[in-house]
Parts: structure tokens; C-alpha cells; sequence
């Protein structure tokens, strides 16, 4: 007589699956773990030794989640997976917004059906991220839900939790007339804009990720899954040197320069970005194929500037300066706070 499967692996979740999964992600996971975590893989919770705490006077909890977006797409349709360092290194870097050192990363990854080999390959990566900043991979959740997702589609999430002094904390209200705006180059489009980015590429041209682009040096493919680079080692060191000040930093991801510098400035100020660094070429391709507005290109993209230090013009010299020994070869100067009576919080000039 056959087996008779079970009632649940028939109604399309597949316990096995979900073991196994579990089984092949163990070796990445506890590679990032240091003797602070106390908790092994599949507990229902992660624990951690949170007793470094005690240096700070008045520590304050800085959380952080996101997800990969239709980034994810990309990575489907090349069986890569390097979105999984793309979400730590994006969390990483809005906790660093708000001067905090990351204690620690949890995931969530769904799929309509899960299949275990994809799934030890995103949180592989993650663990490469979580290394690279010597913080753990403290626990996370693999789910299947066929019905919610759709088959060959899956969903990245992840969120850290960062610490920082309080009278640490950088959220912008130091910002002041004539401070200086540092631009820190990103490497292409990072985890934002890929609803528009492939329907230029892959609806309204109907290239793939196999076609190379000679502008790009590479494939479309390769192009679009570069890693969203981390900043957390290069800006971080600036903000344990005594005297370094920092009034703000932006993550320019989701809205582009116009929401993520505009939210930091203080009423009756507005950033003046000077235009003139060379815009990385994807960004040329997605404007000319569907014709996007300048206006529009701001607000999506990051244009080659993943993230910006708002900083008082005495101390550019010398923080750009550590920024290049920290990695950051090619920061630059793209523009400075002024007066305004204007809601316009971001303006661009060439």
C-alpha cells in the first residue's frame, strides 16, 4: 500500500524542507557567533550577552528592519544570491544614521515553497555581511506560505539592533547654516528603485540579465545584483574620535536626495547639492529608456552617492581625510546647508 502523504505536505507546506533548510544554514549562522551568544540554532529566541552595556551612561536601543525588495526579483532570475549581504549591510547602514554600532542581525526569509539549498545560500551571505562588522547572525525565521507568495518568489527581511550614548545620537538639529554635505560613493543602485530599473531593462527594452551593456562593463544581471555596500567601517571610527563632529548623516535609499537628506535639516534650512560628480552609467540607461525627469531621478535613485555627512566646514579637511584611510578613497564634496524661507528642503545646482 502507498504512503499516504501528509495532509500538510498536500496543502503545500513541506516540514522537511523546512528542516532541512535549517540543517544547511547551521555551519554559516554559528560562524558569526562570538562567546556572547548564549542561544544555538532553533531555539524559539536568540541570546545574547548584552553586558558591554554597562560602558555606556545612558545607552539607547536603535532598531532598525527593511526588506530586499524586488531586488529579489533580480536575484531569482539569476539563481544569485547576494541579496542576503544586501539587507544586513542596508540596515546596517540606517542604524549608522543615528550613530549606532549594530549589536546584532535577525532575518526573515519566505517563499511560496521553500527549497533549502536557496535558502542556506541567502543567509550564507548574510553571515559573510554580519562577519564583515563582527556582529552575529543572533536568530531568525524561515517561512513557507504558498497563497501569500507567489511560486518562485521570495521575500528578504532583515533588522538589526543597534546601541548608541544618547548624548551621541545624531538625528540632524545640529545641523547649521554653512555645514558641508560629504558624499560617499555607492557602487550602483543598491537596494531601492528596481521596480523602475527592471521594467527599463527587462519590459521596455526586453533585454535580460545575459546582455551586456558596454557602458556598464558587465551584464545587466551582474550590474543590478552588485551588493549594497556597507559604510559602517569607514564612518563609524569618525564617530569615537574626540572632536570630530558630525551634525548628520543620510542613507539615500527609498526618496531619493529630497527625503533622506530633506529629514534631517532643521526648519528655515535646505541642502544646496552641487551636481557635478559622474553619474554612474545605469542610472543613465534607466533615465533615457523611459525618459524619467531629472526630478524624478533624485528622488528615486541614489545617482552614485549612497550616503552623505552633514559636517561643520572646519572639520571637512580632516574627517575627509580619515574617511580615505577608513576605505573611502573617493568622497567628495557635494554641496552645503543654507538659510531659507522655502519648504523646499533639497535643491540642486550645476
Amino acid at each position: 500500500m502507498a504512503k499516504k502523504k501528509d495532509a500538510y505536505t498536500e496543502a503545500g507546506v513541506n516540514i522537511s524542507a523546512a528542516d532541512k533548510a535549517v540543517e544547511l544554514m547551521e555551519k554559516h549562522v554559528t560562524s558569526t557567533y562570538t562567546s556572547k551568544v548564549l542561544s544555538k540554532i532553533g531555539a524559539f529566541g536568540g541570546l545574547i550577552d548584552v553586558s558591554e552595556l554597562k560602558q555606556f551612561k545612558n545607552p539607547i536601543l536603535v532598531p532598525t528592519i527593511d526588506g530586499g525588495g524586488t531586488k529579489t526579483q533580480v536575484a531569482e532570475m539569476m539563481n544569485q544570491w547576494t541579496i542576503g549581504r544586501c539587507i544586513v549591510n542596508h540596515c546596517v547602514n540606517d542604524a549608522l544614521t543615528l550613530g549606532a554600532k549594530p549589536l546584532f542581525f535577525i532575518d526573515y526569509v519566505a517563499a511560496a515553497k521553500l527549497k533549502p539549498e536557496i535558502m542556506a545560500k541567502i543567509v550564507e551571505n548574510m553571515a559573510i555581511a554580519c562577519k564583515k562588522i563582527r556582529i552575529p547572525l543572533l536568530c531568525g525565521e524561515t517561512a513557507e506560505m504558498p497563497g501569500i507568495y507567489q511560486k518562485g518568489q521570495h521575500d528578504v527581511v532583515g533588522s538589526i539592533l543597534g546601541i548608541v550614548e544618547k548624548d551621541k545620537i545624531i538625528d540632524g538639529s545640529k545641523i547649521a547654516e554653512e555645514n558641508v554635505l560629504i558624499g560617499l560613493l555607492s557602487n550602483g543602485l543598491h537596494t531601492n528603485g528596481y521596480s523602475l530599473a527592471r521594467g527599463a531593462f527587462f519590459t521596455t527594452k526586453s533585454y535580460n540579465t545575459s546582455t551586456y551593456l558596454s557602458k556598464l562593463s558587465c551584464t545587466i544581471g551582474q550590474e543590478l545584483l552588485k551588493v549594497h555596500k556597507c559604510y559602517f567601517n569607514a564612518v563609524y571610527p569618525l564617530l569615537e574620535i574626540p572632536g570630530i563632529e558630525i551634525h548628520g548623516i543620510a542613507h539615500i535609499t527609498g526618496g531619493g536626495f529630497f527625503e533622506n537628506i530633506g529629514r534631517l535639516l532643521p526648519k528655515k534650512l535646505r541642502a544646496v547639492i552641487n551636481y557635478k560628480w559622474k553619474i554612474p552609467p545605469v542610472f543613465e540607461y534607466i533615465q533615457n529608456i523611459r525618459n524619467v525627469s531629472d526630478e524624478e531621478m533624485r528622488r528615486v535613485f541614489n545617482l552614485g552617492i549612497g550616503m552623505v555627512l552633514v559636517v561643520p566646514p572646519k572639520r571637512v579637511k580632516m574627517i575627509r581625510n580619515i574617511l580615505r584611510d577608513y576605505g573611502e578613497r573617493d568622497n567628495i564634496v557635494i554641496g552645503t546647508i543654507e538659510k531659507t524661507r522655502s519648504k523646499k528642503k533639497v535643491v540642486f545646482t550645476y
